[in-house]
């Protein structure tokens, strides 16, 4: 038996083989480690998507100056006479 009890150099009693198939369990782990936090980052991110980050995201539609002033008008922020003169000033 000598001082390893048995057992072959090193692998646990299943000599090369389970020195195989060891290093093949830990690549495997690692890879799942690596996949796992991949998914992780791009769920965390889902919301920040962007150009950088190859989402698509639609840009607001941009409104014209005479869209703004009539909203502004709408709400009361400013007089006919203001509107008619800078829908004037704008065209």
């Amino acid at each position: 038996m000598g001082m390893m009890g048995g057992y072959g150099p090193g692998f646990g009693g299943y000599g090369l083989m389970g020195g195989y198939i060891g290093l093949i369990f830990n690549i495997a782990i690692m890879i799942g480690i690596v996949f796992l936090v991949v998914w992780a980052v791009r769920q965390f991110t889902r919301g920040n998507t962007g150009a950088s980050y190859g989402g698509n995201i639609a840009a607001a539609p941009r409104q014209t100056a005479k869209e703004i002033l009539a909203e502004r008008y709408a709400r009361g922020e400013i007089s006919r006479d203001e509107y008619q003169t800078m829908l004037k000033d704008i065209s």
